[in-house]
């Protein structure tokens, strides 16, 4: 389970971790999810919730007012879909009190890009969709964009 930062720190800590993946070769994966309901403070709270339950210790977790963003280190994309496909999972099969929309996207250090902003803007642009039709939980995944 992975403890929840400031959106500050996140960006502070993401930025340098780019670079020690620069210097050591490694992977850095930014996945940004962005709920959307009739109450979104709820419902990013909610998802965020779930998803610190799938991350390792070492991965980063922050909450603004509309995106949850989770760093997961020394993970190519590929080993990243994995971890994001467990979360989609486990989000597909959540009774949500109300009918939540959500947008996920994901990018790759160095593969998409290598400063925070790049990475960002590469990980909005690979939005899915998981949409919440009914409060019971009936999920429709489709691409977008």
């Amino acid at each position: 389970m992975s403890d929840l930062v400031s959106p500050e720190t996140f960006d502070f800590v993401l930025a340098n971790e780019l670079k020690r993946a620069a210097r050591s070769q490694n992977f850095v994966t930014l996945v940004l999810m962005e709920p959307h309901a009739d109450d979104r403070a709820d419902a990013v709270r909610e998802v965020a919730h779930l998803v610190s339950r799938e991350l390792r210790e070492t991965d980063l977790l922050a909450v603004d007012s509309t995106t949850v963003s989770m760093v997961l280190l020394d993970a190519d994309l590929q080993n990243s879909r994995r971890v994001i496909e467990r979360v989609m999972s486990r989000l597909e099969h959540y009774q949500f009190t109300v009918p939540v929309n959500i947008t996920i996207g994901a990018a790759c250090c160095p593969t998409d890009g290598a400063d925070v902003e790049t990475l960002r803007r590469a990980a909005q642009a690979t939005r899915r969709e998981i949409t919440r039709r009914t409060p019971n939980g009936t999920a429709h995944v489709s691409k977008r964009g």
